[in-house]
């Protein structure tokens, strides 16, 4: 079971994760130690509450029970709710639908770990007692065949947001990466009124310029970007213009920061400090209210040894044959400095450091997604 086929963010091949990275644990060289996070930043994020809008738990080709190492790596995270994208970037229905049912054996086997999230009080539900809440999500429209009716369907198996399409063009919408360019189709505008009647959060990240104006001009409740970077730091189709960020901003929605190398440009490794700027860049653009994060990638660190590399270049030459990759895919998936599973504990170091108040920081690694949630889920 693979959180995303072909993705980047599972080609890391991490020791533990078919839903993540898989393969041998990341080496230290590439985390940040702990020790570098300040007491006040380790108290705020313990308190806080914790959402990764792009994200993945250990998991190993659907075998259970998980090995008490990996359900003691996602407590000591300290994460408390992730987006999870199901579906990979081209899957069937049939197979969508058993990597739902494959989902909730986890739920099933490790109750005490994992809970889904379908309702707004269910994020604070999931921090109250100690287990990691998941949203059911959806990348690609694969799944839905083309049919408008399939999403109320996937709606109540629990998928709370969804995206109109990948990188290429959809029945419905027109992706990054799409040469012919197009929007919204009439078919995509029907998808939009239906996911607002239902309470489907319509995700923007890997749309491309003119459906995201089309959404986001249509689309009765604030749509999200869950995992994007700025463009007016560094130029990239993935990334989102001032303009695109505004719009959403004036709509009520919240962007979340990525940890891809498209924060940078090839063939150099981002860094914390890239990742910042791309931070800084978001909430002087649109202010603490609209800024979150999406690591789109997986809580187990990324796997810098040969073999996890050597799965990482396998799973990238896929894409390519693909036809769905973007420009500057020549890198591994994360960010020097963030290669741990307390990444946004250290986000919020840096945030406190560059003189932001705690409240800032706290609407930033997760009370701003939380919120616009609760709106949209709210039918």
């Amino acid at each position: 079971m693979n959180r995303r086929e072909f993705s980047l963010a599972a080609a890391a091949a991490a020791a533990v994760a078919a839903l993540g990275p898989r393969g041998a644990r990341a080496q230290p060289s590439a985390a940040a130690p702990p020790s570098e996070v300040a007491p006040r930043a380790r108290k705020l994020y313990h308190d806080a509450l914790i959402l990764d809008c792009n994200s993945s738990p250990p998991w190993e080709d659907g075998k259970l029970p998980l090995p008490q190492a990996d359900l003691d790596l996602v407590r000591s995270s300290g994460i408390n709710v992730i987006k999870l994208s199901l579906g990979g970037i081209n899957s069937d229905f049939e197979h969508t639908v058993a990597e739902i049912g494959e989902l909730q054996r986890l739920f099933e086997v490790h109750p005490d770990y994992f809970t889904q999230v379908r309702l707004a009080d269910d994020m604070a539900r999931a921090k109250r007692e100690g287990r990691l809440g998941i949203i059911l999500s959806f990348e690609s429209v694969d799944m839905l065949q083309g049919r408008v009716d399939s999403l109320e369907l996937f709606r109540n198996f629990g998928v709370r947001v969804m995206q109109l399409s990948y990188n290429r063009k959809s029945p419905f919408a027109a992706g990054v990466m799409e040469p012919e360019g197009g929007g919204l189709t009439e078919l995509g505008r029907q998808a939009v009124a239906e996911m607002n009647r239902l309470g489907i959060a319509v995700d923007l990240s890997h749309a491309n310029p003119q459906t995201t104006t089309d959404a986001l001009a249509l689309s009765a409740k604030s749509p999200v970007m869950t995992h994007a970077g700025c463009a007016a730091i560094h130029a990239h189709p993935r990334n989102k213009t001032d303009e695109q960020l505004r719009a959403l901003a004036a709509r009520g929605g919240v962007v979340g920061i990525y940890d891809l190398p498209y924060l940078t440009a090839s063939p150099r490794q981002p860094t914390l400090e890239d990742y910042m700027e791309h931070m800084e860049h978001a909430l002087k653009v649109v202010g603490e209210e609209h800024v979150g994060i999406g690591s789109d990638v997986g809580i187990t660190p990324f796997d810098t040894s040969a073999k996890g590399m050597a799965e990482f270049a396998k799973q990238l030459e896929e894409r390519r044959t693909a036809g769905l990759s973007a420009p500057e895919e020549d890198r591994p998936t994360y960010v020097e400095g963030m290669n741990t599973p307390l990444r946004i504990e250290i986000i919020c170091d840096q945030l406190l450091r560059r003189g932001y108040p705690a409240g800032v920081a706290e609407k930033v690694m997760g009370a701003n997604f939380a919120r616009v949630f609760a709106d949209i889920w709210n039918v």
